[in-house]
């Protein structure tokens, strides 16, 4: 681990901590300790740990704000559903209907990213943020007003209601609307979502490490300039926004597939705002660190479901602690650095 680049250790370590992450849950499960309560949190949190790193795709390696990665979720979410239903019967075994619905909601969910990054991708700081808040809930009402269903015939989809779907008496109302997607299969599993977040980590931090990615990120120290220098500042923020798009929608993909039923308001500006969350506080552009923040932010609700009347009170303070602590390091770092300079004039 001494002689490999920082980078490299860095990644390693990344891994490392996934995996132990897995091996100490399955230990608590096979011992008794882990509660059904947080058992049935173990996806979801693999699910948002993939979101987190993949905004901190945007936010910390390219440098824009977005605020609405949850669009993107959606996206992958119901596309997974509607994927895995229509291949229910022509394909049996459950691992690769869903290896087949992620791909599936990564490709459909990196289309949106690239016909939204085009346009988008053109604006800075708040017009950026206000924008793809839009393209959120968008999306969302979209859905809600979606009603997909699928018999002999074909498809039928329709914006009013589920009658209107006019199908047989063998068809299947996939999306119904607000009520979103009922009666979906559960496919997705612990292993499945830790599979799923080492491909996801493998993917980012290749491209971090990559030339695309010191362009990328050169972008985002001096626009001007990169620019001078001949790099594309198009391609390489539309690159970088694509590919977290893709993953955020393979994260929906293994979220959606986890339950029974799916509604659009899930995904709403209060999810974006959430997986913001956990990229500020666990450091922007610190992959570790928002791996952390969404694992210990996703459980904690749960840990403190016993103290009902005042369990949002001590979220919210463990939030303002972060974040003070946080502010209070850079705040020594900036004062180290300035003496360390002023010693050396």
């Amino acid at each position: 681990m001494k002689t490999m680049k920082k980078a490299s250790r860095d990644s390693f370590i990344n891994y490392g901590i996934v995996i132990a992450f897995f091996a100490i849950f399955q230990i608590l499960a096979m011992t008794g300790i882990l509660t059904n309560s947080m058992a049935g949190q173990l996806v979801p949190i693999c699910a948002y740990i993939i979101m987190a790193i993949s905004l901190n795709l945007v936010v910390g390696i390219s440098g824009e704000l977005s605020l609405g990665h949850a669009g993107f979720m959606s996206v992958g979410a119901f596309t997974g559903v509607v994927v895995s239903t229509l291949l229910q019967n022509k394909i049996p075994a459950e691992p690769l209907r869903l290896v087949v619905a992620i791909l599936a909601a990564a490709v459909l969910a990196a289309v949106a990213g690239f016909l939204i990054g085009i346009p988008v991708l053109r604006l800075r700081g708040d017009y950026l943020a206000i924008v793809t808040l839009a393209f959120g809930e968008i999306i969302k009402n979209v859905l809600n007003c979606l009603y997909l269903g699928y018999d002999k015939v074909g498809f039928h989809f329709s914006l009013s209601d589920a009658d209107s779907l006019g199908l047989s008496e063998d068809g299947i109302v996939i999306l119904n609307g607000p009520m979103g997607a009922l009666g979906v299969k559960k496919l997705s599993s612990f292993l499945a979502g830790i599979i799923l977040l080492l491909v996801a980590l493998f993917i980012i931090q290749n491209l971090v490490n990559s030339q695309q990615g010191r362009a990328i990120m050169a972008i985002r120290d001096n626009r001007i300039a990169a620019e001078a220098c001949g790099i594309g500042i198009t391609h390489y923020k539309l690159m970088a926004f694509v590919t977290s798009a893709a993953i955020a929608g393979s994260a929906g993909c293994l979220y959606a597939l986890n339950f029974s039923t799916v509604v659009p308001k899930k995904f709403d500006f209060n999810t974006s705002i959430l997986i913001l969350v956990f990229v500020v506080l666990g450091g922007i552009g610190n992959m570790r660190g928002a791996m952390i923040a969404a694992a210990v932010l996703t459980i904690l609700p749960e840990l403190l479901r016993q103290f009902a009347d005042y369990r949002m009170l001590i979220y919210a303070i463990v939030l303002i602690a972060v974040m003070i602590i946080s502010n209070n390091e850079k705040a020594k770092q900036f004062i180290a650095g300035f003496k360390k300079k002023g010693g050396a004039e």
